[in-house]
């Protein structure tokens, strides 16, 4: 009987060092499983990541795209509200200039010298320098070929001597503002 515990003793041993051994192996390849499967969750993670980041990254771009269209589309729109501001305020000052332009017309000549009417030839240099600065200019028309964009024809003559469709005498100044215009020139046309 000694004996047999004995033979049972090592055979229980020899169990435990296989046991041991595969428990050993076991440990191992989990460990090598987990650092290939730790290793792979990590490269899918980053792989994720940098679509993240590439999704992100194009939306941005969009963005500032369209903040720099809206930034452009509203100083083009303040640019036009402006000048449509301001040739409202400059078509109201036109009969100003025409009265001037009759007055200084309808001055006799011994009494161009006198200081009250120098005075008032300054005073229309000085708007009309004003004007030019903002852009307003005058439109010349007589001797011209009638333009409908331009001129508004208001009297049609028959004279031979003047051109087929042509500007004969402008009855009322036209004037441009920038490249719009402010008011047409109205004009008597020929044949």
């Amino acid at each position: 009987m000694g004996e047999e515990k004995k033979v049972q003793e090592e055979e229980i041993k020899e169990d435990k060092k296989t046991e041991e051994q595969e428990t050993a192996k076991d440990k191992d390849t989990k460990k090598a499983g987990r650092k290939t499967s730790k290793k792979q969750a990590a490269e899918d993670l980053m792989k994720e990541k940098d679509q993240q980041i590439g999704e992100l990254t194009d939306k941005y771009q969009r963005l500032m795209a369209e903040f720099e269209n809206v930034r452009k589309r509203t100083a083009k729109e303040f640019v036009q509200r402006y000048d449509m501001g301001a040739m409202g305020v400059l078509e109201k000052l036109l009969p100003v200039v025409d009265n001037f332009e009759r007055g200084l017309q309808a001055v006799a000549e011994e009494e161009k010298d006198t200081p009250f009417v120098q005075g008032i030839e300054q005073i229309y240099k000085q708007l009309m320098g004003t004007l030019d600065e903002l852009g307003v200019k005058a439109m010349e028309a007589e001797g011209k070929e009638f333009d409908a964009n331009l001129h508004n024809a208001v009297m049609h003559v028959e004279d031979e001597e003047a051109g087929e469709n042509v500007v004969v005498e402008e009855l009322q100044k036209g004037y441009m503002y920038k490249e719009s215009v402010l008011r047409h020139s109205m004009v008597k046309v020929a044949n």
